[in-house]
Formats: structure tokens, C-alpha cells, sequence
């Protein structure tokens, strides 16, 4: 979501793609559970502020959705087939049995496998389909031509890791905010602010009047310490197992310093602060999901899960013949980690976040 930045982590990253074990296909189930949760709000929201009387909305044009974020399916297929469902339902109460077109696209990295994606989409969907390759950070269609958005945990990857505290060595040991001293807190927080706010305008340009837009975000409760939470001390393992392997000399300290996860967790008054500061969009719900890791999690499943996910930035940092080693050890230590027993680790809150285009 951005080029390599100048503290060596770069962001330009793509999930494990193919169909293999490893892939993020197999290994999504979290993100699945997500959108499960939002499953009964995407309709009910549609029904209530989707305006089919707006001259946008005529059922004589083609119906535009754009999934931002969208990886290698098959989590994707699920949001859509939702989405479309719920706008057809609601063009059959407002103007009868039409028959409306959709055009469905695809959006994600230049790097993502859309081979994959393409090759599995679903022999029987109502919708046309286009890959549309770049940065959710940037503008990506014409003004006023998407009439529904959608992006699913994907808005906690940042553009970038800031880079203000690598030089200081203030996150030193640490490969993440969480835990971390509160400068460099402070300093995620900024430029998740920054991102937010770039891809609200974004979209803000290319939603139409009246356009909707659904949003799947990862974060915490205001007020919560996020540092003793099943994320942070994942996040904590998968730091002390790359410091095991600079200690054996299988990677460079300086390489370990320099690794930063690009990833921030809002709270929902952060969120709803960046969302009124931008002005193009009505907030019409923001709503707590269901957590799937507000549970006993499985060693084996959040260790893939990882792997799947931020894989390849691990091998794009630190070179071939990492990956494998390092999340065998995360596999060793998370089995020991006190996540498993201890529910005040199971803090993680999501949120479903419903906007209307002013």
C-alpha cells in the first residue's frame, strides 16, 4: 500500500498468494468470521439508506461496487454475493422486479496473485468483473462512478511504518507499537491518521452522491491496553524469535531494529474523529463485531494465520530461508504463551463501520 520506505521496511506487500497450505486462502478463516458477523448489517443498512430514488441509483444504469483490499478470495465472493443480494431486495420493494446489471471490481496491490482470485471466482455470480491493481491510498476510479465501496480488514495495514523513532532506537527489540514506548505510539497513530484520511478522500471522490460505503476495521476499545492483548503478544513472540535468530547469526541485528509491522489498530473514537475531520461521508453506524479471538485461540491457526499474511513482507525484509524457521518458532513459544489460558489477553474488538457520501 506505498513504496519501501527509508527504515527498510517496505509495504508494497502482498498476502501468500496460490492455493497452497500457506496460502491466504486456507488461511483466512479469522477474516471469514468478520464478515460473518457483519453478514445480518449489510442488509439492513442497505435497505435503509440505499436511495433508489436518487437519479445515481436508476435502475437503468449499471450498479457499481469496488472491493478495496479484496486479496485472493474466497472471503471476498462472500462480501459481494451479500452486498448484491441486499441492493437487489431493495430495488424489488422500491421498483419492482428489475433486473439490474452489476459491474464488480476487484481491487488490491499490483503484486497480489489476481490470477488466483480470477480463477476461483464463482461460476454463477450475477456480476461483471474487473481487477483494478494499486493502492487503496490513492484514487483508483473516475469522480463519482462507484455507487457501493467495501474494504474489509484490510484499512490496519499503513502506507508505510513510521520512521520517525527508528534512527532514535526508541522501538528498539520491539517489531510493533504495541508494547512499545508512546512516541512510538504516537507516531503509528499519526500516520494511520494520515492514511485514513487519504483514503477517505479518495473515495470520497469516486463514490457518488449518496453512494455507500461498508468498512471492516481490526482495533480496540478506547481505553484499552492493547499491549496485553492476544495481538501484541503474538506480535511479542514473532520479535523475540527474530532476536533468537540474529543471536545464531541467521540475520543481522540491524535487519531485526529496522523491521517495524506497518499495522494499527484504531480505537472507534479515533476512527469516528478521522471520518468527521474528512466531511465527505455521514456516519450511520458504527457497530462492535463479534471477535474471533475474543476465545481460546488455536496455536496452529493463529501461527498460520500470520504466516499467511505478512510472509511475504517477512521475506522481502529479510531475504530467503527466513519464513520457515521463524514461524516454527513462533509455533514453539505461542503453545507456551499465557494467551491460551488467560482470558484478559482476548481484548481485540472490531468494528462495522457504515458511511453515507454527503
Amino acid at each position: 500500500m506505498g513504496e519501501n520506505t527509508s527504515n527498510g521496511t517496505s509495504c508494497k506487500h502482498h498476502m501468500i498468494g496460490g492455493d497452497g497450505p500457506n496460502s491466504y486462502a486456507h488461511n483466512s478463516q479469522y477474516q471469514k468470521q468478520l464478515l460473518i458477523s457483519a453478514e445480518d448489517l449489510i442488509p439492513q443498512l442497505i435497505d435503509r439508506y440505499l436511495n433508489t430514488q436518487n437519479v445515481c441509483f436508476n435502475p437503468q444504469n449499471t450498479f457499481t461496487i469496488a472491493d478495496f483490499g479484496c486479496s485472493i478470495g474466497p472471503n471476498t465472493f462472500f462480501a459481494i454475493k451479500n452486498i448484491i443480494s441486499a441492493v437487489e431486495n431493495k430495488y424489488q420493494k422500491s421498483n419492482g422486479n428489475q433486473n439490474l446489471d452489476f459491474q464488480v471490481f476487484f481491487n488490491d496491490l499490483i503484486d497480489n496473485d489476481f490470477n488466483t482470485l480470477f480463477r476461483n471466482l464463482p461460476s454463477k455470480r450475477k456480476y461483471l468483473v474487473a481487477g483494478v491493481p494499486g493502492s487503496f491510498y490513492t484514487r483508483l476510479f473516475p469522480k463519482k462512478s462507484i455507487l457501493f465501496a467495501h474494504c474489509s480488514t484490510a484499512l490496519h495495514w499503513l502506507s508505510r511504518s513510521p520512521k520517525e523513532f527508528t534512527k532514535s532506537g526508541k522501538n528498539e527489540g520491539r517489531i510493533h507499537y504495541l508494547g512499545g514506548e508512546k512516541e512510538v505510539k504516537e507516531a503509528y497513530a499519526a500516520q494511520y491518521e494520515e492514511d485514513f484520511g487519504v483514503f477517505l478522500r479518495a473515495r470520497g471522490d469516486e463514490l457518488t452522491d449518496g453512494g455507500l460505503m461498508a468498512l471492516v476495521v481490526l482495533g480496540f476499545d478506547d481505553g484499552v491496553d492493547s499491549s496485553e492483548s492476544s495481538i501484541g503478544i503474538a506480535f511479542e513472540i514473532l520479535g523475540s524469535c527474530l532476536e533468537d535468530m540474529a543471536k545464531l547469526g541467521k540475520i543481522t541485528k540491524e535487519k531485526v531494529d529496522s523491521f517495524n509491522l506497518p499495522f494499527y489498530y484504531p480505537s472507534p473514537s479515533e476512527l469516528k474523529a478521522i471520518i468527521e475531520a474528512n466531511g465527505s461521508f455521514h456516519v450511520e453506524k458504527i457497530a462492535e463485531l463479534g471477535a474471533p479471538m475474543r476465545h481460546k485461540p488455536d496455536p496452529q491457526v493463529v501461527t498460520s494465520h500470520l504466516r499467511a499474511v505478512i510472509g511475504v513482507l517477512v521475506e522481502q525484509h529479510f531475504g530467503n530461508g527466513v519464513v520457515d524457521e521463524l514461524f516454527k518458532c513462533h509455533f514453539e513459544k505461542f503453545v507456551k504463551s499465557p494467551i491460551l489460558v488467560d482470558e484478559k489477553y482476548w481484548k481485540e474488538t472490531n468494528y462495522f463501520v457504515f458511511l453515507k457520501k454527503n
